[in-house]
């Protein structure tokens, strides 16, 4: 049974910094891509930050892009999404997911295989 489990959200104030994690067990973590992509008016999900299994190529929304960077810990089987400079528009469910995506796929929730339960991020002005 595949799992994804994300870790970090919490209350934190404008401009400062928070890391999320997301933990997988019951794949081959190091064959899957991976993205973070959170909840948006009009969408089901909107894309954030994704990473490449190899970690060769990493992708982001033009709204993160300079303030949150993607990274994963194959070893670890945990990619992690660290977030600078929050604003309150940051403010969602964050959630990782898992796929196997070619380069223009990652944009895409439906092309993910595998999700997690989310965590709550909160960013107060």
């Amino acid at each position: 049974q595949v799992q994804l489990v994300e870790s970090g959200g919490r209350l934190a104030q404008a401009g400062v910094s928070l890391s999320l994690s997301c933990t997988a067990s019951g794949l081959t973590f190091s064959s899957y891509s991976m993205g973070w992509l959170r909840p948006a008016p009009g969408k089901e999900r909107e894309f954030v930050a994704g990473i490449r299994w190899s970690s060769a190529n990493t992708y982001y929304a033009d709204f993160v892009k300079g303030r949150f960077t993607i990274s994963r810990d194959n070893a670890k089987n945990t990619v992690y999404l660290q977030m600078n400079s929050l604003k309150p528009g940051d403010t969602a469910v964050y959630y990782c997911a898992a796929g196997y995506l070619g380069w223009s796929d990652y944009s895409r929730a439906n092309e993910y295989n595998y999700w997690g339960q989310g965590t709550q991020v909160t960013v107060s002005s």
